[in-house]
């Protein structure tokens, strides 16, 4: 009488891990992972030393000189702040040229020019779940990082505002304190994807997805402020704005009601010289087309809004050139 004896069954170590398509799209663009980041906490930690020390000795700096009688002249501290958090910003709101760069090179373009996307859906992939593990991993990974960076740089953009030059209206702020920056990224990663299925070579799909999105970038900063009906204020509100108030057009109305680019009346402080200033100038009234601080958030999101619908065509694109250059 014979025993039989099973092999014992494998050990399992770890927890799950992701498998196929999924797991190869993480292989093989580890390092492109990895980057990432590696920038993301590079950012996250620039941002929290310039809070708790290059801020720290900017305001010890500041409480030293309200103690003397004739104060201070130069804040060496404050500007060195200052001009830090401008970098971190500036990184912050154009990182997505990088993602565009490495979409057309990187995520669909070398594969396209070397043939290993044909090789891969002659197998076990379809063109589709190819493209669409690739948007995805790469989506959820740009997602986790832009979320913590858009959280730490509101943070620290609102900490030190006697410290910063810059007002929520600048480029770099206006972009970065919401999902505007991370709608920049997914544009540029379908972008991308669609330059390296249109093109198949790494280098031309590089260029044609990093120059539209430099270009589509600067056209939108130009033209964010025409998203959201402005407001119109006259009399001496006009000509007393806050800083927080994006200035449009100022101005002056004459007799017959129209509107005259003179700012002759804006520098009236009292209102006795404001009503002096108006009388010899034939004036009636003063206006401004401003956006105040309340419209961030209507206008931050309607430029949220543009960029997404170009990502959709974008990538809609990229699936029907996917289609086409599969048959």
């Amino acid at each position: 009488m014979t025993a039989t004896t099973s092999a014992p069954a494998p050990v399992t170590r770890g927890g799950p891990r992701p498998r196929g398509i999924v797991w190869t799209v993480l292989r093989l663009h580890r390092s492109a992972l990895l980057v990432w980041a590696a920038y993301v906490l590079v950012m996250v930690g620039w941002m929290l030393w310039l809070q708790y020390v290059t801020g720290a000795e900017a305001r010890a700096e500041r409480a030293a000189c309200r103690k003397l009688e004739s104060g201070c002249i130069d804040l060496e501290s404050a500007f060195a702040y200052s001009q830090a958090m401008s970098w971190v910003g500036t990184l912050i709101a154009y990182f997505s040229y990088a993602v565009a760069a490495w979409a057309g090179a990187s995520l669909t373009g070398r594969e396209m020019e070397r043939g290993t996307a044909l090789l891969a859906w002659t197998q076990s992939v379809t063109p589709v779940r190819w493209l669409t593990a690739k948007l995805a991993v790469s989506a959820v990974a740009l997602t986790a990082g832009t979320a913590v960076l858009v959280l730490v740089y509101r943070w620290a953009w609102s900490s030190d505002r006697d410290l910063s030059g810059d007002e929520w209206y600048y480029t770099d702020p206006f972009v970065n304190r919401g999902p505007a920056v991370l709608a920049y990224a997914l544009c540029a990663l379908a972008v991308g994807a669609l330059a390296g299925l249109a093109l198949q070579r790494a280098l031309p799909a590089l260029t044609v997805a990093f120059g539209f999105m430099l270009l589509f970038h600067l056209w939108l900063d130009d033209h964010s402020n025409e998203l959201w009906p402005a407001k119109t204020l006259t009399g001496t509100a006009a000509s007393r704005l806050p800083m927080t108030a994006e200035q449009l057009d100022l101005g002056a109305i004459t007799g017959p009601g129209s509107r005259a680019a003179d700012l002759s009346c804006f520098d009236a402080d009292a209102d006795v010289d404001y009503t002096r200033c108006m009388s010899q100038n034939g004036f009636t009234d003063l206006y401004a087309e401003v956006h105040p601080v309340s419209h961030f958030w209507p206008l931050h999101l309607m430029t949220t809004g543009v960029i997404l619908a170009v990502a959709v065509l974008a990538t809609a694109a990229a699936y029907g050139t996917l289609r086409r250059r599969a048959h």
